[in-house]
């Protein structure tokens, strides 16, 4: 979401009249998009805008900084007092389409400016977002959250759940596919809650049949579900339709019921593992992917014992766990104390995270001999002779190949695995508009 606030923002400055600057010693106006999900994130602002404090001060000049996102949404006009000066604009969540308008008045008078105001206006101009994959388009769907679970700061820092038009989202997807984007990823704090304004009755798994009609999308991903909105309407939808990749991300952040009880869940450890089951059952080459949190307040060994015992059960494809830190406004950090020491937190989320390396890696080694579809991405940033891409099931692929390769689809033959990438060689040349007519096999990975 972040990512895609950023294009968002860097294609109202273009439009502006703004050009992106390679350095931040060249630029005349820097932005940072922060985020407030977990503290390092925000520790991370304060020393960017100390080490833009010294930048300034080494050349004698002083570019305009504006500091948008959450971090500028939960912390308002304190951030001006915070930053030593540095910042010059706070913009919250909701108000990224008021930058430019923002950035003008800051360029005529250096005084402090605001707004971090709640507009629920979710349009956005069509052709606007400067896109920065080659590849992938990110359409937003969803804005805010309705949840309130006790750990996440995301309802106080982007508002209430707001729905974009389901018009509004597939103008953009096709005009995403038309400038040449392949996968569309579509984006909110709780995916499949959507429900569209403009036409009543139209669900998540309707929009996604519909973007699946739009001629040119070849993938189809989402982020990120809940797992209490997961219907079998849903997954047999998924099941049948070729473009939705075989990839579930489903966040479950804990293995204990006391302590998602805790965290406000609305379910328990044996709902979610029944949901898992069917999902397995409806869609036999899902991969699955998930967050976690360690050291919850009060999260004792026995509940740790449960997320281990969860995560072996389950075998996640990939994993983003963190140590639990404590939110502004959040329900937890009102009423709960947080009571596991950082060391115990430490070693727990060691721990974790070494069963997932060697699940990743156990996962990851039977694809090896098989033949996988890959949508190349990306030009490796090492060699310049190797390309990387993905499967169906979200499996990062690193093969030999030229650049000329990003945008086409690739059968590829996997030769060797590790815990977070697999390796082979192309079989075939490959999809796509440089590579018209050829027919590979698909086989989700």
């Amino acid at each position: 979401m972040n990512v895609h606030d950023s294009e968002r923002m860097a294609g109202l400055l273009e439009q502006a009249g703004f050009e992106a600057a390679g350095e931040a010693a060249d630029a005349d106006l820097i932005v940072i998009n922060t985020c407030s999900v977990r503290e390092h994130a925000e520790d991370k602002l304060y020393t960017r805008l100390g080490e833009l404090r010294l930048l300034g001060i080494e050349q004698g000049r002083e570019p305009i900084v504006a500091v948008a996102g959450c971090v500028a949404q939960q912390e308002g006009e304190a951030l001006f007092t915070r930053s030593a000066g540095v910042a010059d604009i706070v913009v919250g969540t909701q108000a990224i389409r008021r930058l430019p308008m923002l950035v003008e008045q800051a360029a005529v008078a250096r005084a402090p400016l605001l707004d971090i105001n709640p507009y629920d206006d979710v349009t956005f101009p069509l052709g606007v977002t400067r896109r920065g994959d080659p590849v992938r388009a990110y359409v937003t769907i969803i804005e805010g959250c309705n949840e309130f679970c006790s750990f996440c700061v995301v309802p106080y820092t982007r508002g209430h759940e707001r729905m974009r038009p389901r018009a509004d989202i597939l103008a953009e997807v096709r005009e995403a596919v038309a400038g040449g984007r392949r996968e569309i990823q579509l984006l909110g704090q709780i995916v499949n809650h959507y429900e569209a304004p403009d036409e009543p009755g139209t669900d998540f798994t309707d929009l996604v049949e519909a973007v699946h009609d739009v001629q040119g999308v070849e993938r189809i991903r989402f982020a990120s579900p809940h797992p209490r909105h997961v219907s079998r309407r849903f997954l047999e939808a998924m099941a049948r339709l070729p473009k939705v990749c075989r990839h579930l991300h489903l966040p479950v952040q804990s293995g204990s019921t006391r302590i998602l009880e805790q965290m406000r869940r609305r379910y328990t450890r044996e709902s979610y593992l029944d949901l898992i089951a069917s999902i397995r059952e409806t869609l036999t080459d899902v991969a699955l992917s998930t967050d976690m949190i360690v050291g919850f307040p009060g999260e004792t060994a026995g509940d740790f014992a449960d997320t281990m015992s969860l995560t072996e059960a389950v075998g996640y494809h990939s994993m983003f766990s963190f140590k639990y830190s404590s939110r502004p406004n959040t329900l937890a950090d009102k009423r709960l104390a947080d009571d596991v020491e950082e060391e115990e937190k430490t070693r727990r989320i060691v721990e974790l995270q070494a069963l997932q390396r060697g699940i990743q890696q156990r996962l990851n080694s039977a694809l090896v001999g098989r033949e996988v579809e890959v949508l190349i991405d990306s030009a490796s940033r090492r060699r310049d002779t190797e390309v990387s891409g993905r499967t169906s099931g979200n499996v990062v692929v690193n093969l030999p190949g030229p650049a000329e390769w990003i945008g086409r689809t690739v059968a590829v033959q996997v030769e060797r695995a590790g815990a977070y990438s697999v390796w082979g060689h192309a079989v075939t040349p490959g999809t796509g508009p440089a590579a018209a007519g050829f027919d590979s096999v698909r086989q989700g990975a």
